[in-house]
């Protein structure tokens, strides 16, 4: 497996005692180093994503008043709980130019599985918005990246939040399946609604658990991912639902990560001969993360 990231994701913050923090990265690197799992993939400093492969995902107008907003000293709030510092939207890019680098590398046969450990996180970030920790939406750019190559393409997003700008991005293009479990109702309030072929969405409530979770994604995933038959499956890899987590009310395990990348496995070698680029997405609780995330590269592996 292959294990993608960048040193400049790391000079994003978003003041002191903001939950999406550097110390995420961090805490997953620490942990891999300590469990000899870091040792056993390929590590790769990934390429900071060229500007105008933005221009997939993003609208001009957008990106412009983005790049405008961008800081040269201290911080600029772009929306209520996202602010950005001067390294943040470089660090988008890096976390982007992970995305778009592995998507290449899975299909030109470099590996089957490779993990971006990137932030900000993305899928949020919609057509024309930046909300909820994220600028740049680097899963949408990966799945545009791979529609050069391929005719049919999967995004799952196991977040506790829904990912409305995967959602927003993808609504009309029947080409690319969004499956998204989240805790409901709760934040981001938008694009829950969406009906679609192509969108699946498995809303969950408060206090959730792995029995339920199970049942909810077998339900409404596998026969989606049937039907679409994708050719490379994306994932946005969040670790937020678990019970550990301060940010949500869902209330699942180390395991049930596990599982649910074992399900994907699972898909990927029936569908597109095992190709999988996941992505972080959430994930608050320092310690639940690196045991969730090394429960998910330990399967990839």
């Amino acid at each position: 497996m292959h294990y993608y990231t960048h040193s400049d994701c790391l000079l994003h913050e978003m003041q002191p005692g903001h939950p999406e923090r550097p110390d995420r990265l961090r805490s997953i690197s620490q942990h891999l180093e300590r469990s000899g799992l870091l040792s056993d993939v390929t590590v790769v400093q990934a390429a900071p994503l060229d500007p105008y492969l933005l221009h997939l995902a993003h609208q001009d107008d957008y990106l412009q008043r983005l790049a405008e907003l961008s800081p040269n000293e201290g911080w600029v709030a772009v929306d209520p709980n996202t602010t950005m510092n001067p390294h943040s939207l470089r660090a988008a890019r890096c976390a982007a130019g992970a995305v778009h680098q592995a998507v290449r590398d899975v299909l030109s046969g470099v590996d089957r599985h490779a993990f971006c450990a990137v932030r900000p996180p993305g899928h949020h970030a919609e057509a024309n918005a930046a909300m909820g920790f994220c600028f740049y939406n680097s899963i949408a750019v990966g799945a545009c990246t791979a529609l050069s190559d391929l005719q049919r393409v999967a995004i799952l997003d196991f977040d506790v939040h829904h990912g409305n700008g995967t959602v927003d991005i993808f609504k009309q293009r029947p080409d690319v399946l969004v499956c998204s479990s989240f805790q409901h109702p709760y934040y981001p309030y938008r694009h829950a609604d969406t009906v679609a072929a192509n969108i699946i969405n498995t809303p969950l409530p408060a206090g959730t658990g792995s029995t339920a979770f199970r049942a909810a994604i077998e339900r409404d995933w596998l026969p989606a991912l049937e039907r679409h038959a994708p050719q490379l499956i994306l994932v946005s890899a969040g670790f937020d639902a678990h019970t550990e987590d301060p940010l949500a009310r869902l209330e699942l395990g180390d395991d049930d990560f596990r599982w649910i990348t074992e399900l994907i496995v699972s898909c990927a070698n029936t569908f597109c001969d095992g190709r999988i680029v996941s992505a972080l997405e959430g994930g608050y609780d320092l310690k639940a993360l690196a045991r969730s995330v090394h429960a998910h590269l330990e399967v990839l592996a």
